[in-house]
C-alpha cells in the first residue's frame, strides 16, 4: 500500500523558508520521481517541483524558480522541498506525489499517488 506523509509546514512572515518532508513507503521508491503539487483556497492544484528517480534532474514551475529546490534521500526514502524567500502568494497545502511510471524522469503532470498534504501559510 502506497503511503505519502508530508510534514515542515506551518505560519511563517514573507521573506523567511520552510523545509517540507514526505516520507514514502509501500513501493521501490529508489525507481520512481517524486513531485510537489500545491492548492491554494479556490484554486486548482498546481505542480511546483519535481526530482527523478536518480536525483540527477530537477524541474521547477516558473513561479518558484530560483526559490524553491526539490531533492530526495533514497536511503530514508524521502523526498523534500526547501523553500526560500516566500511570498503570501505561496499560501497554499503542499502535497508531494509518486510518478505513475519508474525511471521516467522529472515530470509535471504523471502522478498516481499523493500525500494529505501539509499547511503552508506566509503572511506579509
Amino acid at each position: 500500500q502506497v503511503k505519502l506523509v508530508e510534514s515542515g509546514g506551518g505560519s511563517v512572515q514573507a521573506g523567511t523558508s520552510l523545509r517540507l518532508s514526505c516520507v514514502a513507503s509501500g513501493f521501490a521508491f529508489s525507481a520512481h520521481g517524486m513531485g510537489w503539487l500545491r492548492q491554494a483556497p479556490g484554486k486548482a492544484r498546481e505542480f511546483v517541483a519535481a526530482i527523478d528517480d536518480r536525483g540527477n534532474s530537477t524541474l521547477h514551475a516558473d513561479s518558484v524558480k530560483g526559490r524553491f529546490t526539490g531533492s530526495r534521500d533514497d536511503a530514508k526514502e524521502a523526498a523534500y522541498l526547501q523553500m526560500n524567500s516566500l511570498r503570501p502568494e505561496d499560501t497554499a497545502i503542499y502535497s508531494c506525489a509518486k510518478e505513475t511510471i519508474p525511471c521516467s524522469g522529472a515530470t509535471s503532470n504523471a502522478y498516481n499517488y499523493f500525500g494529505q498534504g501539509t499547511q503552508v501559510t506566509v503572511s506579509s
